[in-house]
């Protein structure tokens, strides 16, 4: 007797009768949600029986981390890499938190830093309260409350855009004497920012200066180099991966016939105008909570005037190709599925269709650390034994401040007090492709236990060392990043004040150059960031910013 599969959609289980009364507010499509999801588990166990009976083997599963109130237990050789540094060195913590003490050091750090800073940094943020690990946005604000609270000295731990906008806000904020380090004498690039200042991209601004009015959204993670020369083409608003759909609900709302031109990031574009589409599909209600001033007419009518730039890419988001969105189908089907804006497209609709059922996010690593913990309290909450699985769809990088979040909430005497307990799996989707063969000098900078286990594996998960990434994987093993190394903050800190010049090489640069126009690159550069900090305080658009968008002449003249 053959089977017959059964398709059964979510929209179907709206039909059914739950037993929710009318007129409650989402408590409908929640329960449509449980429904479905209990069906995807059903789905996901019967393939596996399914391939039992048939005699095929077992799919391998990715890497990952366990995490419970005791600490974290490692599966596989990507997560045992990661597991190791989330123990720091005590004499490391004891050795920087004392000279920061001494000599008034602050310090502000990306989230992708290599583990082991990020495990020190943690760590030392109990006795030291400079000490900031965020993304790039809040680095340079928390640099000004550092400064405010007595900081003769910022370090940066990140790539050099980040420290170029650390001194560029403390010298608006007037702390133009305190100083600024970078972790190296030499370059410390961004592939994205880069792309950011070729000739194609600037012909793409060309393209929009042509096309009044337009608006240029650009990604923060860019130079103010960048900014600045952006700004004196087109009127340009910086953006997060947090806030960048707002922004640009925001202007359709404020200039109904505006064109938008999102760069440099190709993916983050090319998830924007997806995320849109989709947007376009929901009904007026479901899009008015998105932001209230729009419909699905007014949403229809937007997307042939979002432009992104196509030729910006960053090679950690290769990972998540379509073989790893398959065995995610396949294995992780009934988890959380987590995905930052700048995936590809396969991962992002995998993930979208989780948020639809409530069991995923979209958006920013803080989106994505905050939903790791309000599902980590709800399971609490609930006061039962049970097993949270998530798939961490970006850069591995930020498994420290996971980490740190969920043993916190485990570790509460609120919860120990308890006799359920709850667990988090944290899985690392890492494509076969993306992968490294081991060589003798991969274990450099490791301890000898890590190097041994280094020794005994023909390939680790990551993509291609002679593009210069290791067996983490994502920003936390650019080449880049890999600068910002724990040895290089002591050092720095150590030799403050640098009363002898020898750190004048690692000072973030102030621009004393011009624009093509003539203007203060540092003034015409922040003036985009600043334009970003108005609207989210206000949620609007600065009214300059508007003027500036409406006034623009067809040649594509600056107006002040």
């Amino acid at each position: 007797m053959g089977l017959r599969r059964l398709s059964v959609r979510p929209e179907d289980f709206g039909e059914l009768n739950v037993g929710v009364g009318v007129g409650v507010k989402g408590r409908g499509q929640s329960r449509a949600n449980t429904w479905h999801n209990v069906l995807v588990s059903m789905q996901k166990r019967t393939k596996i029986l399914v391939a039992e009976l048939e005699g095929r083997s077992p799919v391998e599963p990715f890497p990952s981390l366990v995490i419970g109130a005791d600490g974290v237990e490692a599966k596989g050789s990507y997560a045992e890499a990661q597991a190791m540094f989330l123990s720091p060195d005590e004499s490391k913590i004891k050795e920087l938190v004392n000279v920061l003490k001494e000599k008034k050091i602050g310090v502000v750090a990306h989230f992708y830093m290599d583990p082991e800073v990020q495990g020190v940094l943690t760590a030392a943020q109990k006795q030291w309260p400079n000490i900031h690990i965020s993304d790039s946005l809040v680095m340079a604000d928390t640099a000004v409350k550092m400064a405010e609270a007595g900081c003769q000295y910022i370090t940066v731990l990140g790539v050099d855009f980040m420290s170029e906008n650390v001194r560029a806000i403390l010298d608006q904020a007037g702390f133009e004497k305190v100083g600024v380090y970078r972790m190296s004498n030499e370059q410390i690039g961004c592939s994205l920012a880069d792309a950011a200042e070729s000739p194609t991209y600037m012909q793409f601004l060309e393209r929009a200066s042509r096309s009044p009015p337009s608006l240029h959204v650009i990604y923060i993670n860019t130079s103010l180099q960048t900014k600045a020369c952006g700004h004196e083409v087109v009127p340009t608003i910086t953006c997060t991966s947090s806030n960048v759909v707002q922004t640009i609900l925001q202007a359709f709302a404020q200039i109904p016939d505006v064109n938008i031109w999102y760069g440099p990031d190709s993916y983050m574009g090319a998830n924007i105008a997806e995320l849109f589409h989709q947007m376009a599909k929901l009904t007026d209600e479901e899009i008015s909570e998105i932001h209230p001033e729009h419909n699905r007419n007014s949403i229809k009518s937007l997307l042939p005037r979002v432009h992104y730039y196509q030729d910006g890419a960053c090679i950690v988001h290769d990972m998540f190709g379509n073989e790893v969105v398959e065995k995610i189908k396949e294995l992780y089907c009934d988890a959380f599925l987590t995905a930052h804006f700048e995936v590809p497209g396969e991962m992002f609709s995998l993930a979208m269709e989780a948020k639809r059922r409530g069991m995923g996010v979209v958006g920013s690593t803080q989106n994505i650390l905050d939903f790791f913990k309000s599902r980590v309290q709800d399971a609490l909450d609930r006061d039962l034994d049970d097993h949270l699985q998530f798939v961490l769809g970006t850069e591995s990088g930020m498994i420290t401040s996971i980490v740190a979040a969920v043993r916190g909430l485990l570790s509460s005497p609120a919860y120990l007090s308890r006799k359920s307990r709850v667990t988090v799996e944290v899985v690392f989707p890492v494509s076969s492709d993306s992968i490294s063969k081991t060589k003798l000098n991969s274990s450099e900078g490791v301890n000898s236990s890590i190097a041994n286990d280094l020794a005994k594996l023909t390939v680790v998960p990551g993509v291609t060392t002679g593009e210069g990434c290791s067996i983490h994987g994502g920003c936390a093993s650019c080449p880049y990043m890999k600068m910002n190394t724990l040895s290089s903050l002591l050092n720095i800190s150590h030799e403050l004040p640098d009363s002898e010049n020898a750190l004048c090489g690692y000072q973030a640069s102030r621009f004393n150059a011009t624009t093509p126009l003539g203007k203060s690159i540092a003034e015409v550069g922040c003036e985009p960031i600043l334009h970003m900090r108005h609207f989210q305080a206000r949620r609007q658009l600065p009214e300059k910013l508007v003027h500036q968008i409406l006034m623009r002449s067809n040649d594509g003249a600056a107006v002040s």
